[in-house]
C-alpha cells in the first residue's frame, strides 16, 4: 500500500489548506497564509504526518507553473510596455541590496568570502507566485504596481541566473570560468529568441483556431495549457526557471478574445488540486534539526534582512522611476517572497560546496518567513479605507 500513500497525503493537504484558508480569511488575511501554515503544521515541525515525496514535489512544481501562467494571462500588455525600464531598475537594485547585505551578514558568522557571496546570491532570488495569488485575490494584479512587480520579477530571474552561473563557475577554486559564463548568456539569449518566435506562432494559431471551435471551444484551454508546459520545459532546458517560460506563455495569449475563458478553466485545475499542494509543500520543507544558538541567531538576522533588503532596494528603484511612495512600498513588498527560487539556488550551492549543509535550514526558514509575511504585507500595502476605490476583486477562492 505504500505506493498509494500519496493519495492520502493529497487528501490531508487539501482538507487542511481549505480549513486554514477559511480561518485566514476570517481574520482578514489572504487565504494563502492558511495554506502555508497548513504545510508547517503537517510537516516535521509539528505533526509530521505528511512527508515530501516525489509526487508532491512534482505537483507543487506544476502548481507554481500554473500560477505564473495565470499571471501572464492577466497581464496588461500596455502597462507592461510602459514599465519596461522601471522594471529593470527595480530588479537591479532589488538584486544589489540583498546581495551586499546578505554577503556581509554571512561573512560575520562564517569568515569565508565565497560562502558569504553565495548567501547573498540566495537572498537576491525573488519568487512572485505568492504575490501573484495575493494580488489576484485582491484584484490588484493588473494595476501599475502589480505590473511593475511582474516585470521586475522576470528581470530579477535573469539577473539571478547570471549571478548564480558566475558564482558556481568560480566554485571553491576562486577562478572565474569565462567560457561557462559566456555559454550561459548565449543559452539565455537563445531561449528568449525561441520564446518570441514560438509565442507569435502560438498566438496566430489560436487566432486561426478560435472561430473554428465555437461549438467545442474547451479544446482551446487544453492546447493553451499544453503550450505553457512546453515553454516551461524549454526554459529549464536553457537554464532559466520554468516559471519564466510559463509567465511568457501567458503573456503571449493574454490578448486573445478567449483569454478569460482559458484563465477560468486553468484556474479550476489550479484551485482544486495543484496550487494548494504547492503552498503546503513550502511549509513541509521546514525543519528545526541542528539549530544551535548561533544558527538560530543567523536565521533571525537573515530573515529580517531578506524582508528589508527587497523592500528598500526595490522601493528605491521604484522611487527613482517616479513611482509614488505608496506604489514604491507596494512594489518592494511584492518582491519580498523568495519561494522555490531561493531553495533551488541553495540546493545548487550545496552541490558545488559553496554552502555548508548546516546553513541550509536557516535558508529554508528564511524562505518560509518571507513567503508567509509577503501576503500580509501586501494586504496592508494595498489597504484602502474606501473599498469602492479598490477595484473589482476576483471571487474569493476560500
Amino acid at each position: 500500500m505504500a505506493e498509494y500513500e500519496y493519495l492520502l497525503d493529497i487528501a490531508i493537504i487539501l482538507a487542511a489548506t481549505k480549513v486554514l484558508s477559511l480561518f485566514s480569511k476570517r481574520v482578514n488575511l489572504p487565504a494563502v497564509v492558511g495554506s502555508l501554515l497548513a504545510g508547517i503544521i503537517l510537516g516535521p515541525v509539528l505533526l509530521n504526518i505528511v512527508q515530501p515525496s516525489e509526487t508532491l514535489t512534482n505537483l507543487a512544481e506544476l502548481g507554481v507553473i500554473v500560477l505564473m501562467f495565470e499571471a501572464g494571462l492577466e497581464t496588461d500588455l500596455n502597462e507592461l510596455k510602459k514599465c519596461g525600464l522601471a522594471a529593470f531598475i527595480i530588479a537591479l537594485l532589488g538584486v544589489l541590496v540583498p546581495l551586499i547585505t546578505g554577503g556581509v551578514i554571512m561573512y560575520i558568522f562564517e569568515k569565508n568570502v565565497m560562502q558569504a557571496i553565495f548567501a547573498g546570491t540566495i537572498l537576491t532570488a525573488t519568487s512572485v507566485s505568492i504575490t501573484v495569488d495575493t494580488l489576484q485575490e485582491m484584484g490588484k494584479l493588473k494595476g501599475k504596481a502589480g505590473t511593475a512587480i511582474l516585470g521586475a520579477a522576470i528581470i530579477d530571474d535573469i539577473l539571478g541566473i547570471v549571478l548564480l552561473s558566475l558564482i558556481t563557475s568560480i566554485g571553491g577554486s576562486g577562478n572565474v570560468d569565462l567560457g561557462s559564463i559566456v555559454f550561459v548568456l548565449i543559452k539565455m539569449a537563445l531561449f528568449f529568441v525561441l520564446a518570441g518566435v514560438t509565442g507569435l506562432i502560438a498566438y496566430r494559431f489560436f487566432i486561426w483556431l478560435m472561430p473554428r471551435n465555437e461549438a467545442r471551444k474547451r479544446r482551446i484551454p487544453v492546447l493553451a495549457f499544453a503550450y505553457c508546459l512546453v515553454l516551461a520545459y524549454c526554459s529549464e532546458m536553457f537554464g532559466i526557471a520554468d516559471i519564466t517560460g510559463a509567465y511568457i506563455a501567458g503573456v503571449f495569449l493574454c490578448n486573445l478574445s478567449q483569454s478569460d475563458y482559458i484563465h477560468s478553466k486553468v484556474e479550476v485545475v489550479s484551485y482544486m488540486l495543484i496550487t494548494p499542494v504547492f503552498f503546503a509543500s513550502i511549509g513541509l520543507k521546514v525543519t528545526v534539526d541542528g539549530m544551535t544558538p548561533e544558527i538560530i541567531i543567523l536565521t533571525v538576522v537573515i530573515s529580517i534582512a531578506a524582508v528589508l533588503t527587497k523592500i528598500i532596494g526595490c522601493g528605491i528603484g521604484a522611487k527613482v522611476m517616479k513611482y509614488t511612495n505608496r506604489e514604491a512600498l507596494q512594489i518592494g513588498m511584492g518582491m519580498v517572497c523568495r519561494g522555490e527560487v531561493a531553495l533551488i539556488v541553495a540546493n545548487k550551492g550545496m552541490k558545488v560546496n559553496l554552502m555548508d549543509a548546516k546553513y541550509f535550514s536557516p535558508m529554508v526558514i528564511m524562505v518560509v518567513v518571507t513567503t508567509l509575511i509577503t501576503p500580509i504585507l501586501l494586504k496592508f500595502a494595498f489597504y484602502e479605507k474606501n473599498s469602492k476605490k479598490s477595484g473589482a476583486k476576483r471571487p474569493a477562492k476560500a
